[in-house]
């Protein structure tokens, strides 16, 4: 059976790749991927055959890993972060009801909720909501419907994808949402560049988050009423009783 992993390489630090990851990166022939994905681990599979596309190119992209896969080389498809959270592994099993001879194997990476939470300290111990806001493949409506539900359920959020130069001002739009339902002086932070170069993690509150220059490399999280700040860190009590 021909075989094509769906591997996520987490963050985007080589230190954060899984060792399951690392494994089938080295045994395959052709790593696939989105141009600046690919780039985060070459370096360290340098024998091995690359091919990238540029974004808004995913079907095509998954299309050539099987065609590739079909040839009889073993293929590997890497995404950032998890390859199930926002990721290539749904397209893939969808493009892949063409190519029945071609097994998958998903392989989890640290997505950016994960690795964001652990530089802020333990903002997510308890239930928690992953957020995107980028309106490219779901409308503006139903993402304010998602922001309502979680503001209204108090669930601490992750927030992917809160601003770029089409969308400045989404991260506001969406923190109105919330201040429906969640105090101005909720904690909340995020972190810039995760695993990579230029790392920076900030506390706040959700009123300051509102005004806060954020873009597509920045990972935000909003607390719930229980969430404080414990020596510098943004934590979210789970309810032991101490």
């Amino acid at each position: 059976m021909k075989k094509i992993y769906v591997i996520g390489l987490g963050p985007g630090s080589y230190e954060n790749l899984t060792i399951r990851a690392d494994r089938a990166l080295q045994e395959v022939d052709t790593v696939i991927g989105y141009t600046v994905y690919v780039d985060l681990v070459k370096n360290y599979y340098s024998d091995k055959e690359f091919i990238t596309t540029p974004m808004k190119k995913e079907i095509d992209r998954c299309q050539i890993a099987f065609e590739e896969a079909s040839k009889g080389k073993k293929v590997a498809m890497v995404c950032s972060g998890d390859a199930g959270v926002y990721g290539m592994a749904g397209l893939m099993y969808q493009v892949g009801r063409d190519f029945t001879d071609v097994e998958l194997e998903v392989i989890p990476g640290i997505t950016a909720a994960l690795g964001g939470a652990a530089v802020l300290g333990a903002p997510l111990t308890h239930d928690f909501a992953v957020i995107s806001l980028s309106d490219l493949l779901t409308p503006w409506e139903t993402i304010e419907e998602r922001l309502t539900d979680a503001g209204k359920g108090d669930f601490c959020i992750s927030i992917y994808n809160p601003s770029s130069k089409k969308r400045y001002d989404y991260l506001q739009k969406a923190c109105d949402i919330l201040l429906q339902y969640k105090s101005k002086d909720t904690v909340c932070g995020y972190v810039q560049n995760i695993g990579r170069d230029g790392e920076k993690a900030t506390i706040l509150t959700l009123e300051e988050l509102r005004d806060a220059e954020v873009d597509m490399f920045t990972t935000v999280f909003v607390g719930n009423h229980e969430t404080t700040v414990i020596d510098g860190h943004m934590v979210t009590p789970r309810g032991y009783k101490l």
